[in-house]
């Protein structure tokens, strides 16, 4: 599987999985489990069509767009941000909605002129998921990057809209395992490497105070938790935790999805995780294309990815 065909499925992987869990969001696990997720539905929490997705898959493909335009650079990225918040671009109906709380007042800091690296709230109750499920881009365009520019880059961007470093931490052991699936690891090679490398790269950074936090995506074994200990919540480390155990306990990009989303509450944003992983492990042609062929703005959706994909370095630092 050739690099672009990665990218292709990181990028229409997120907001696949975006699309997939939209349609139970909050519901319980137990929800959930009545009527489970077997493909792509419409209606349900927010009453759309199927194929319908958030603010995840905004804020992604909003990524794609900065980073092709103009290389990686916060500001870039905050501005298109903006584009979406305000004006509803890169949205499947016009207008954003499903929003979280930093993210909103992220948003709203950045419309009255706050620098893109101070925007974000830094609180510690404010390490919802909100920069995690659109970083992947971001992860995809640094991956060739030294471990040092990866980890200020991916903290930078994590920090337009959720300042606190364990948010930040989230993004950037995401980020690091993004770089392994690109270069054709395995989950569980891509998540070993992870674990031997993840603490030396935050070193001496304030990231490296969050470390506890990840304990269990830091230590091996998470795989074999049972679902029971898996938390679907909005939570930044639940979220990446969820993320990686789907990813680590199935064998195609439909299975992982499938279980992540049937994990309940914030459903579409671990679907939008763990589709950017599983994209990126299994390729777009991984994607079930009937999932594919029910996106809203489907065909656009995917010249973005491809024009972004055009546009990732693919070695050396592009700062």
């Amino acid at each position: 599987m050739d690099r672009t065909e990665r990218i292709l499925g990181g990028v229409v992987g997120v907001v696949v999985g975006d699309a997939l869990g939209l349609p139970v969001q909050f519901e319980s696990r137990a929800e959930v489990r009545a009527h489970p997720i077997a493909g792509m539905r419409g209606h349900g929490t927010f009453d759309l069509p199927a194929g319908s997705w958030s603010d995840d898959g905004s804020m992604t493909l909003a990524s794609t767009l900065a980073l092709t335009e103009k290389g990686f650079d916060p500001q870039s990225l905050a501005d298109r941000f903006v584009r979406w918040y305000r004006d509803g671009e890169v949205t499947p109906f016009g207008h954003a909605y499903d929003i979280g709380n930093a993210t909103d007042t992220a948003m709203r800091a950045l419309m009255r002129g706050t620098p893109a690296l101070s925007a974000g709230p830094k609180n510690e109750y404010s390490n919802g998921n909100g920069s995690l499920m659109r970083i992947l881009p971001v992860a995809l365009h640094v991956a060739a990057w030294p471990d040092a520019e990866l980890v200020r880059a991916v903290s930078d961007a994590s920090r337009i809209t959720h300042g606190h470093p364990r948010s930040q931490l989230g993004c950037v052991l995401y980020a690091l395992v993004v770089r392994g699936l690109l270069a054709g690891a395995t989950p569980e090679a891509a998540c070993r490497a992870l674990r031997d490398g993840g603490a030396a790269a935050v070193a001496g950074t304030p990231l490296e105070a969050e470390l506890p936090a990840y304990r269990r995506v830091l230590d091996s074994g998470l795989e074999a938790l049972p679902e029971t200990g898996i938390s679907g919540s909005g939570y930044v480390v639940h979220t990446l935790e969820a993320a990686l155990w789907s990813l680590l306990t199935t064998a195609s990009y439909e299975e992982a999805l499938l279980r992540a989303v049937n994990l309940g509450d914030d459903t579409d944003t671990v679907g939008a995780v763990c589709g950017g992983l599983a994209g990126v492990r299994y390729g777009l042609s991984g994607i079930p294309a009937d999932w594919r062929a029910a996106l809203v703005r489907g065909d656009e959706v995917l010249a973005w990815a491809r024009a972004f994909a055009a546009a990732v370095p693919g070695g050396g630092s592009g700062r």
